[in-house]
Order: structure tokens, then sequence, then C-alpha cells
């Protein structure tokens, strides 16, 4: 069974309570705190997610946001809910072998990461798909909308 393509607020409505575990592809360690790929899984992290980092750079780190660093989001034991991306649109397709393997509920593409046969394949392999918005902003729009 094909994916879904979620675009709406509505949908994301639904899917945030649904979502616990969350890998971070490209997250940034604490020594780029400064950054997007490390201030949004640390919000969430904060906000009672359970965070899996998976660095693509930073082959020295073995923890971010004091969580073991995986190099593949498929070498993750157990279920994964959602892949959250931070990979410039070009950086995508060599992780989707890796993605189809891990086989989350959803891969979550960040703000201005959009990418058409990406999320195709991905919808093709079951996988749900969200593109180019922050999920840190829908989730504070989320919860105080509660």
């Amino acid at each position: 069974m094909p994916g879904s393509l979620i675009r709406d607020h509505i949908a994301f409505d639904r899917l945030l309570p649904r979502l616990r575990r969350i890998a971070v592809l490209g997250i940034k360690p604490e020594s780029r705190a400064d950054r997007p790929a490390h201030i949004v899984p640390a919000y969430l992290h904060r906000a009672g997610y359970e965070i899996v980092p998976v660095p693509v750079y930073y082959p020295d780190v073995a923890e971010i946001l004091g969580r073991r660093v995986y190099r593949t989001v498929a070498e993750i034991p157990g279920r994964v809910d959602v892949v959250d991306v931070f990979r410039k649109p070009d950086d995508l397709l060599p992780h989707l072998d890796d993605l189809i393997a891990a086989r989350p509920r959803l891969v979550w593409m960040q703000t201005g990461i959009r990418h058409d046969d990406f999320a195709a394949r991905l919808l093709a392999a079951g996988i749900d798909v969200v593109q180019d918005e922050c999920l840190m902003v829908e989730h504070r729009r989320w919860r105080s909308s509660r």
C-alpha cells in the first residue's frame, strides 16, 4: 500500500500525538547548537520525544543530546516513528535505500527541503512523507491549539 503525501495542518494534527521516536538524519552536535539541525531536535527532546541522532558528518561524535549516535537509520534498533531530515535536496537520494530498509512510518523533510522523485519513491515503498515543513513549528502550533 503506498504512503501518503501529508500537506495540511489537519493531517499534521492527527500525526503529531502518535509520534514518539524521532530519528534525526543530518543532526548537528552540541558544538553546532546554533544550527537548525540542532535547535529543532533539541526542542523536540525537551518536548518529550525520544530523539535518535543520525549525523551525516562528525565521525568522532558518539552522543548528541545525551543519546547514542547511529550512522544509518536502518541500524537503529526498534521502530522509528519519523525520520526528520536535515539534508539538502541534492543530497537526499543516497539515503533512499537506508530509509526504505528502516521503514519508518513517516519521513519529514524540514523547511526548504523538497525532492519530488525522492518523495515518490518513499511513497511507493509505503512510507508517508512531509516536504518543506518545520516539525518544530508544527509541533508548537499543534500544542498551542490543544
